[in-house]
């Protein structure tokens, strides 16, 4: 069975860049339009990995992180930050929430499906 990857982005065109290139190495794939979204579709639905932006209206990636973070469900799940934030501070943060990894945008789709396999294979 396909793996399941949740894309937490309010840009629909980067969402709709992120889902093209997933789907097309095989896996399934949840958009969420902000942080809120995400977390309600994670509740609906665990997921093999989480791909979240970090500036969003309503509920930004690393409360997000966090939250996701309490739920037992959660705890073991990747989640990879998909950010035009590149800072070593914001990097920090990312992790402190309890984020695995980090790709900076613009992203390159063939990294992205890289990396995803690297993380969930």
């Amino acid at each position: 069975m396909a793996k399941t990857i949740l894309a937490v982005d309010d840009s629909s065109s980067l969402r709709q860049m992120v889902a093209f290139s997933l789907k097309a190495a095989g896996y399934q794939v949840v958009e969420a339009v902000d942080g809120q979204d995400g977390l309600e579709k994670a509740k609906l639905q665990t997921v093999d990995l989480v791909l979240t932006d970090q500036n969003m209206p309503r509920m930004d990636g690393l409360q997000l992180i966090k939250l996701l973070r309490e739920l037992p469900a959660y705890q073991k799940v990747p989640i990879l930050m998909l950010t035009t934030e590149s800072s070593d501070e914001m990097k920090s943060k990312g992790r402190a929430a309890g984020a695995n990894g980090w790709l900076v945008k613009p992203f390159d789709p063939q990294r992205l499906i890289e990396v995803v396999k690297k993380v969930i294979g």
